[in-house]
Order: C-alpha cells, then sequence, then structure tokens
C-alpha cells in the first residue's frame, strides 16, 4: 500500500507513463499524491463543437485521466466501474482547465473519487467515478 508522496506518484506515473490518450489531448500531470490528482488541459481548436463550446466528452476524458492517476496513486492497478459526469459552465477555446480529484472512500478493491473540473475560480464540471482494483500491483502490470 502507498502511503506517502513520492511512493504515489512513482505508482501513478507508470499509469501516465503510457497513456496515450491523454498526452494526445495535451494534458498536464501537475500534482498526484495517495488518493489526490492535479491535470490542465488546454482547449484547442479541435476540441470544440458545433456550437464553439468544449465538446463534453473532451471534459469527462480530462476528469477521468485525473481520477484515473488519483485511484492508481496506491500501488495496485486500478481500473473505472462507472461514472458520471455533471456540466455546469461551458469551456471555450484558449480556455485552461484543471480537474483535480480526491478519494472520498476506499474499501476492498472498491473506491470512489470526487473530481472538480475548474477554468480559472469557475467550476465548469464535477465527476464521480468509481473503481476497482485488479489486485495486481502497478509494476507487474
Amino acid at each position: 500500500m502507498v502511503t506517502d508522496s513520492a511512493d504515489a506518484s512513482r505508482s501513478a506515473g507508470v499509469m501516465w507513463a503510457g497513456d496515450a490518450a491523454s498526452a494526445a489531448l495535451g494534458m498536464q500531470l501537475e500534482h498526484v499524491g495517495p488518493g489526490t490528482a492535479r491535470v490542465s488541459m488546454a482547449v484547442r481548436a479541435d476540441m470544440v463543437n458545433g456550437w464553439d463550446v468544449c465538446h463534453g466528452g473532451l471534459i469527462a476524458s480530462l476528469a477521468d485521466s485525473t481520477f484515473a492517476l488519483a485511484c492508481n496513486s496506491h500501488g495496485t492497478v486500478t481500473v473505472a466501474s462507472g461514472f458520471e459526469i455533471d456540466f455546469l459552465e461551458p469551456a471555450y477555446l484558449g480556455d485552461r482547465l484543471t480537474a483535480e480529484a480526491h478519494e472520498r472512500v476506499r474499501r476492498g478493491r472498491s473506491g470512489i473519487y470526487d473530481v472538480t473540473v475548474t477554468r480559472g475560480d469557475t467550476v465548469i464540471a464535477l465527476f464521480r467515478g468509481r473503481s476497482r482494483s485488479l489486485q495486481r500491483p502497478v509494476e507487474e502490470s
């Protein structure tokens, strides 16, 4: 079990290093600790929909990637078993979005994490993710 920030960073970093989807979207890892993570992403021209706002699926991807880092910070390979997201405000071309994940509860193989996505001081989305550990060390994945 991971108990300090250096171990959490190493554990989540193994997953992040192979995350081609997050890299393709330009996500930047800002922080990871036991059960927490912060990731940012700039909204590019290829991320806006027909209404000139950031596609909701891409905001969900930012939240999901941040959730993944937080739940994989404990040294065991962990995957999503589901999530829900509520959009509160739109994001626009050029906005810098930041997602911050916090573990709410982890028992046995299951966990619940909340992620807040912001544009500056404005909360634009709230995400709740449910995780399931595969019960194998991150290093073996």
